[in-house]
C-alpha cells in the first residue's frame, strides 16, 4: 500500500500547490502596492515640510520679514497731518444683548360677512369596550397558515463574482 502525502486527506498535492503560488503572487503584488503607496505618502511629508518651512521663513519675524523696507519719508508739510485717533474710554461701551423682545401682534376682528361659519366640532371617540372574557390573550394568538404570505420570485441573480484573487486559474496540464 502507498504512503499518501500530507495534506489533507483525498486531497491532491498539486492544487495545494498550485494554489500556493497564486496566493504568494498576489501577496507579493499587494506588497509592491503598499511599498508604493509608503514611498507617494513619505514624499507628500517631504513637500508639505518644505512648504511650512517656506512659510516660516517669509511670515511674520521670520528670516525675510517685511522690517527690512526702507521707511517712507513723510509728505511734504503742505498737506495738513491726518487727525488723531479717538481717545479710548476707560469703561467700554455696553453691547446691545442678543436676546430681543417680540411684541406679540393685536388679534385681528374677523369680518363675519365674508367669513363662513366654522365647521361642527367632531363627535368625541366612543370609549373601547371591554375585552371579552371568552376571547383569548394576545400572547396566545397563533397565525393562520392558511393566510401565509408566499414569497415574491426573484429574478434570475447575476453571475457570481470571481474568486478573491481574481478569476480561477486553469488547472496545470
Amino acid at each position: 500500500m502507498a504512503k499518501q502525502p500530507p495534506g489533507f486527506p483525498g486531497q491532491n498535492n498539486k492544487y495545494v500547490n498550485d494554489f500556493t503560488k497564486a496566493l504568494a503572487s498576489e501577496v507579493r503584488i499587494l506588497l509592491a502596492e503598499v511599498g508604493k503607496l509608503r514611498d507617494e505618502r513619505r514624499q507628500l511629508q517631504y513637500e508639505i515640510a518644505e512648504l511650512m518651512a517656506v512659510k516660516s521663513k517669509h511670515g511674520a519675524g521670520g528670516e525675510y520679514s517685511p522690517d527690512w523696507r526702507p521707511k517712507i519719508e513723510a509728505p511734504p508739510s503742505d498737506v495738513p497731518p491726518p487727525p488723531p485717533p479717538p481717545a479710548i474710554e476707560d469703561e467700554p461701551t455696553q453691547a446691545r444683548p442678543g436676546w430681543r423682545v417680540v411684541h406679540k401682534r393685536p388679534e385681528r376682528k374677523a369680518i363675519k360677512a365674508k367669513q363662513p361659519a366654522p365647521p361642527p366640532a367632531p363627535a368625541p371617540a366612543p370609549m373601547p369596550e371591554a375585552p371579552r372574557p371568552e376571547l383569548p390573550a394576545w400572547s396566545q394568538w397563533r397565525p393562520n397558515p392558511l393566510l401565509a404570505p408566499t414569497p415574491l420570485s426573484a429574478p434570475a441573480s447575476p453571475a457570481p463574482p470571481p474568486g478573491l484573487f481574481g478569476p480561477p486559474t486553469p488547472p496545470p496540464k
